[in-house]
């Protein structure tokens, strides 16, 4: 098998004594999703920013490529195109002003600049959009616009923090196609996002992770399919006040009770339909159970901030 493109081994970030990153291991193949999932603080754009280079490992071992971040930081961060959380494009630029700009971090000739920006332009359908100034453009095609930044170095691997945070759904499945586009031509990718469908969508294999440590690694589908129950069915107590007590006798099934949110999961729908004669029912949700319910499953429903 051939290496990995990116391999942590014990990899650990301190921050004084606090532990942001606690001895994860993980391996990223040539043009492969890998998705890092977990809730706000859980060390996962922590993890990032060591692979880009922009801070340092405290312990462990890290390659990139086959290069030592501690000694290859400029080479390294020459492979690597980053879509940022924050549209930090300038305002008072045009969009074809900010790619040039860009480009010449990199050191591209403005003759090769110009015709990689008119087909990256093209790719994310900006084409029409060159002169526009960046205050002009929607939501939706300052994310775009940012990914074909990320592309200008032609990278061979691409950081993307969130980046359909915010969108409408059009513009979210647009993006996704032009990632698996990209991914298709060899690209390897590293994602993290808060919408589960989208690391469903996107991810060949991903970690879910929670204070500094790996929970779970994987194949989405295939961690949906081994950690979680097949069915789910949610309903709101509704003056009823059911407890756990009142599903017990089905023994193939959990509950979870959330506030006024019920939660129950079942290998069998008819055992869920069952139940909610039962106890009468009437306004519900039975539905296939999904990564958000496994990741809520690791890391609790509650805030952890």
């Amino acid at each position: 098998m051939d290496a990995p493109l990116i391999q942590a081994d014990c990899l650990t970030k301190k921050y004084g004594d606090f532990i942001a990153v606690n001895g994860i291991n993980f391996s990223i193949a040539d043009a492969e999703c890998f998705g890092f999932l977990g809730p706000n603080g859980a060390g996962k754009t922590t993890t990032m920013k060591m692979i880009y280079c922009i801070s340092p490992v405290t312990q462990g071992k890290l390659s990139i490529a086959g290069m030592d971040p501690r000694h290859d930081a400029t080479r390294i961060k020459s492979i690597i195109g980053v879509v940022p959380q924050e549209n930090n494009l300038d305002p008072e630029l045009t969009v074809e002003e900010n790619l040039q700009v860009f480009a010449r971090y990199f050191g591209i000739p403005p003759r090769v600049s110009r015709q990689r920006i008119r087909e990256l332009l093209n790719f994310m359908s900006l084409d029409k959009k060159e002169n526009a100034k960046i205050k002009e453009l929607s939501g939706g095609m300052k994310r775009r616009l940012i990914i074909v930044r990320a592309l200008l170095n032609n990278p061979r691997i691409l950081i993307l923090d969130e980046p359909t945070t915010g969108l409408d759904p059009q513009v979210r499945h647009l993006i996704w196609d032009k990632l698996r586009e990209l991914k298709y031509s060899g690209v390897t990718m590293l994602l993290t996002t808060h919408y589960m469908e989208e690391a469903s969508q996107l991810c060949d294999r991903l970690v879910i992770m929670d204070n500094g440590t790996i929970l779970m690694a994987g194949n989405p589908h295939e961690l949906v399919n081994k950690h979680t129950k097949r069915y789910v069915m949610e309903f709101t107590r509704n003056g009823h006040n059911f407890d756990q007590q009142s599903f017990l006798p089905h023994s193939d099934c959990t509950v979870e009770i959330h506030g006024s949110r019920y939660y129950i999961y079942s290998d069998s729908d008819s055992i869920l339909d069952s139940i909610s004669k039962q106890h009468h029912i009437t306004s519900k949700i039975v539905r296939s159970a999904d990564l958000e319910d496994l990741f809520l499953k690791l890391t609790g429903r509650g805030l952890n901030e």
